[in-house]
């Protein structure tokens, strides 16, 4: 019996990655009765007397589980973000962090397109933005120009042996990015984000591609962040900055919105805390408080 990973799910096989091997192999008979489905990610033991025919035995316990692209065990997500065209948004940058924080994702800030910035606006990055992020404990890549040797370098050595994928709103510089860690992917501009719209290409191939030991999902899509699926107290416990203040509330269970000794407020008006992430915050807070319940969601 061998233990790999799930690097690619076609039509009901399931080729596994193991000792840099690639096995083909199919779910034992009772994984349908059990109501178990395998996915790409999963740690799996298998059997297998060839690389072409096999079965998985078991799936081990996954700590996560991705809908768009639908994978497993995910450790590292780049969230590829734009200082320009599209616009910069603190508020679209923060969705992604709090789906991120809910799926126990570690997330890698990179910016893109930064040679379109001016002298002044990268001193106003750096001093508001960048340092704002790096003080809350995330790693953050801000680098001109945005996709060079050293900058690849960097971030795949923070990736080996690690199940990453790369998330970012249309024109961001996925798949700029991507090609640059995978020249053989050779995508075209664009090619990723329409892949990627909602509702479309669902049932699309995934697969993780082995690249210098780094698992990278080769569809960047991650859309969980369109919903919040916490409660309005849980929603602080995914801004680090805030979840680290709290100790210190008056009332357990503070919200951080109008209860007095709130420690969250009292470190924004010392401007300890980034505005715009309380910004966020609060507009999060409204949807979570206002969305209508889902019934039968289907994960």
């Amino acid at each position: 019996m061998k233990n790999g990973v799930i690097q690619q799910s076609l039509s009901g096989f399931y080729d596994v990655l193991a000792d840099n091997k690639i096995y083909r192999t199919r779910a034992r008979g009772n994984f349908r009765a059990k109501k178990i489905k395998p996915m790409v990610g999963d740690h799996v033991d298998f059997q297998s007397d060839n690389q072409q025919e096999g079965y998985v035995l078991k799936v081990h316990p996954r700590k996560n589980e991705l809908v768009r692209p639908p994978i497993a065990n995910v450790d590292i997500a780049i969230v590829v973000t734009a200082v320009k065209e599209p616009e910069f948004s603190t508020n679209l940058l923060d969705r992604q962090l709090v789906a991120l924080e809910a799926q126990n994702v570690k997330p890698i800030i990179y910016f893109s397109k930064t040679d379109m910035l001016s002298d002044d606006e990268v001193r106003y990055f750096n001093d508001h933005i960048v340092k704002g992020y790096q003080d809350i404990g995330y790693d953050v890549i801000f680098h001109q120009p945005a996709f060079d040797e050293s900058v690849k370098t960097k971030l795949m050595a923070g990736l080996k042996g690690q199940i990453s994928v790369v998330m970012g709103q249309t024109g961001a510089g996925k798949s700029t990015l991507l090609n640059n860690l995978s020249p053989e992917l050779n995508l075209a501009t664009g090619e990723i984000s329409q892949a990627l719209q909602r509702g479309k290409h669902t049932t699309r191939k995934v697969s993780l591609l082995n690249v210098n030991q780094c698992l990278i999902a080769d569809t960047p899509g991650f859309s969980s962040y369109e919903a919040f699926d916490m409660t309005d107290v849980e929603l602080s416990h995914y801004f680090p900055e805030m979840l680290s203040l709290s100790v210190n509330c008056r009332f357990r269970g503070c919200l951080h919105l109008k209860e007095p000794g709130c420690a969250v407020k009292n470190a924004l008006a010392d401007g300890k805390i980034m505005t715009s992430r309380y910004e966020s915050y609060q507009m999060f807070h409204n949807l979570v408080v206002n969305q209508k319940p889902k019934y039968n969601k289907e994960k």
